[in-house]
């Protein structure tokens, strides 16, 4: 067992000039597994230590050679100009204005007229090829007649003659005097053949590789930088690079009709994540999944082929391997590795099916925007590994990481006593739990527009950004990361397809801004939609609604289950109506653990309670939180719900008040919601887990409803037999 918590599971990385270091957190981190990193070289001296050897691979990029030589094969993406409004005469529009040059550059090769597409957005219809023209000298699209006072937009295909993650590394790091990588497009034929023959190449040059990490396949996320090398825009699940001609035309040969590049821009949106997807745009996503998978197996082959692992980052370059879907496990992949930004992150990562283990790669990247002078990388540590643990305890992954320049880390010998720490615990951690079932008390289902596609993730930027007007959706999953429940995602187009995929859910959960894809927008107009969520509620189900849930204006509605929820949105429509319903119920079983004001963050304004539901708060006459009985079922409404100890507490006595389950509450449970007890009954043990850097006193509540005080230090863990 010592043996077991001291070696194993964990990967470094390292260079040319941390050979001895390298050496050195081999034995004080345990780590087996050694990796290079973006722009490192594996040092000689290590291709006969006894440790598996990651070796980054780049399918896109590093070599410019090739990418010079067949110019018609770099990668592609759409863009979108700005808006533009004619005053009168011709209207010119600068398609690079807001876009950096030394990013991409206008392809001028394939038939603007073809794959261009400008719009008039005032009316929403596109304008003909023959009403605009391309100036090659001025790099403007020029529109002779336009409408007065109307708004214009050209949306065009780019070259990416700067791989936008190198691009992203090198403005992060300061990098000087380096060439600039561009990306290549697989897909294409050239391009496939010499991919393939460049695979077997490396494996065949680097013997002492075990393990192949792919970063990723083809299509990097939508990652856009402006002239001054800021980012302008980003969408961790973005499709526009996703393109080409040689690309849409089999699009086109395989569903039966053209492709237009609004399918992709969406009204100027970029059919970002939080935007309801056309079901245009979502045969173009599980079209690219399916060529993606294919291609991706095709080299996977090769790999187990020449006797290595398969290893897929989730990340750069991912797009159109979605983990869940059932392409992806058509790849054949051994292994998936990601970045750990939170609880939530990390179970996007474990929860993975189909592969024979995953790798979380833990935070701070060792980069100089946290490792320099005055940094405090522990400090971030700690926060990653104390919210990445909550997640570890009901689905752990195989193993752990770090990425980076390791000679930066090394700077901070505080940091690498505590990530030592780090590595010790999470094999503790893995040898008590890796196998187990935790306990469960109910099983939650997120109804959202992506469904499993986007399990765990569908609010992410790259790196876990936050998102200030999403706090609730990101506060929601980062609740259930670490929670007692059997957590599922469903699609509203599951629900409409066959309601039965509700069997066996307790409790559904609808979270986010209205109209967006989060909670559904006008596909609550389909009666088959919303009759399925309300039988269910009515047969005895649970629903519990944040912000703005079901929220689409129609038919006298703005929250379309508003009838269930017990509250309405006052949206101007119905102010001639007076709202009596104002009484709080601060006894209610919900806000039993609350001490001092709930947080829901900025909440909603002009929320109102509607005659029989139980108003639990409100401040200056807006519902902050409510229950509801509607049939057999009940329904929950909050206004906002941030991620905090707090607040994940009130949303599991939520979850048990809509489950008429009240007396379950007192069952593997902490009294104070700092302290998470994680119960694997079938394996007779159970652990108790202080979540803060700050000793906790609690009582803790056995599965049989018995209980014993305890005291526990600082981020401590103890481990119990049942």
């Amino acid at each position: 067992m010592a043996d077991t918590i001291n070696t194993g599971r964990v990967t470094i990385p390292t260079d040319v000039d941390v050979v001895p270091e390298t050496l050195e957190l081999l034995k004080r981190w345990g780590a087996d597994a050694i990796r290079d990193c973006d722009g490192t070289d594996y040092p000689e001296q290590l291709k006969g230590v006894d440790a598996k050897v990651y070796s980054t691979y780049y399918t896109t990029r590093k070599d410019n050679a090739w990418a010079r030589a067949n110019p018609d094969e770099v990668q592609q993406c759409y863009v979108m100009t700005g808006f533009y409004t004619a005053s009168g005469g011709p209207l010119s529009i600068p398609l690079m204005q807001g876009v950096s040059t030394e990013l991409m550059r206008v392809n001028r090769r394939d038939a603007p007229g073809r794959w261009w597409e400008v719009m008039d957005r005032t009316t929403g219809e596109p304008i003909p090829p023959s009403a605009w023209r391309y100036d090659q000298e001025t790099g403007r699209v020029v529109i002779d007649a336009p409408e007065e006072f109307h708004d214009y937009t050209v949306s065009f295909l780019a070259y990416l003659i700067w791989d936008p993650v190198h691009m992203y590394n090198a403005v992060t790091n300061g990098w000087t005097n380096f060439e600039h990588q561009i990306t290549f497009d697989v897909r294409q034929p050239k391009t496939r053949e010499f991919t393939m023959e460049r695979l077997r190449k490396f494996i065949a040059d680097h013997p002492y590789v075990n393990v192949i990490r792919y970063t990723t396949f083809f299509h990097q996320f939508t990652l856009i930088f402006d002239e001054l090398k800021r980012e302008k825009y980003v969408d961790w699940y973005g499709y526009s690079a996703s393109v080409s001609p040689y690309i849409l035309e089999r699009f086109e040969k395989e569903v039966g009709y053209p492709f237009r590049p609004e399918f992709i821009i969406d009204q100027g949106y970029y059919n970002n994540q939080y935007r309801v997807p056309s079901r245009e745009y979502q045969d173009f996503m599980a079209f690219q999944r399916r060529e993606v998978a294919a291609l991706a197996k095709e080299m996977v082959d090769i790999t187990h082929e020449l006797g290595k692992e398969a290893m897929m980052f989730l990340g750069d370059h991912w797009i159109g391997t979605e983990p869940y879907l059932d392409e992806f496990k058509t790849i054949g992949l051994d292994a998936v590795v990601g970045s750990v930004g939170n609880g939530s992150t990390l179970r996007l990562i474990s929860d993975i099916p189909g592969v024979k283990y995953t790798e979380g790669r833990f935070l701070p990247y060792f980069f100089p925007d946290t490792f320099h002078e005055g940094g405090d990388p522990v400090r971030e540590a700690k926060e990653n590994w104390v919210t990445a643990r909550r997640a570890i305890l009901r689905r752990p992954i195989d193993r752990i990481g770090y990425g980076g320049y390791l000679k930066l880390a090394c700077r901070f010998p505080d940091f690498i006593d505590y990530v030592e720490s780090v590595c010790r615990e999470f094999r503790e951690l893995y040898g008590n739990i890796k196998g187990t079932t935790p306990y469960c008390v109910k099983t939650v289902a997120v109804l959202n527009c992506w469904g499993r596609a986007r399990s765990w993730g569908c609010h992410m930027v790259h790196h876990a950004l936050y998102q200030k007007q999403n706090y609730s959706y990101a506060g929601v999953i980062e609740a259930l990361s670490g929670a007692p429940y059997d957590v599922r995602f469903l699609s509203f187009d599951e629900v409409k397809a066959d309601p039965h995929v509700l069997d066996g859910v307790d409790v559904l959960i609808n979270v986010g801004d209205g109209d967006t894809a989060h909670t559904g927008g006008s596909l609550w107009e389909d009666p088959a939609v919303s009759s399925a969520i309300k039988r269910f509620v009515y047969q005895g189900g649970g629903l519990i609604g944040v912000g703005e849930p079901s929220g689409h204006q129609y038919q006298g509605r703005y929250l379309q289950l508003a009838g269930v929820l017990g509250v309405e949105k006052e949206t101007g429509f119905t102010l001639n109506y007076d709202k009596y319903n104002w009484e709080e119920h601060p006894d209610h079983f919900i806000l039993a653990d609350c001490q001092g004001e709930v947080d829901f963050g900025e909440g909603k304004k002009s929320m109102y309670a509607l005659p029989g539901a139980q108003v639990l708060l409100q401040r200056d006459r807006e519902v902050q939180l409510a229950a509801n009985e509607y049939g057999r079922g009940r329904a929950v409404y909050l206004s906002g719900l941030p991620y905090s100890f707090a607040n994940s507490r009130l949303l599991h006595r939520a979850v048990l008040w809509s489950t008429h389950s009240e007396d379950q509450l007192k069952v593997w449970l902490s009294s104070n919601c700092n302290v998470d007890v994680h119960a694997y009954v079938k394996n007779g043990k159970f652990c108790v887990v202080n979540n803060t850097y700050q000793p906790q006193s609690t009582t803790v509540y056995r599965g049989d409803g018995s209980s014993f005080p305890l005291e526990l230090a600082a981020n401590e863990i103890r481990w119990y037999e049942i």
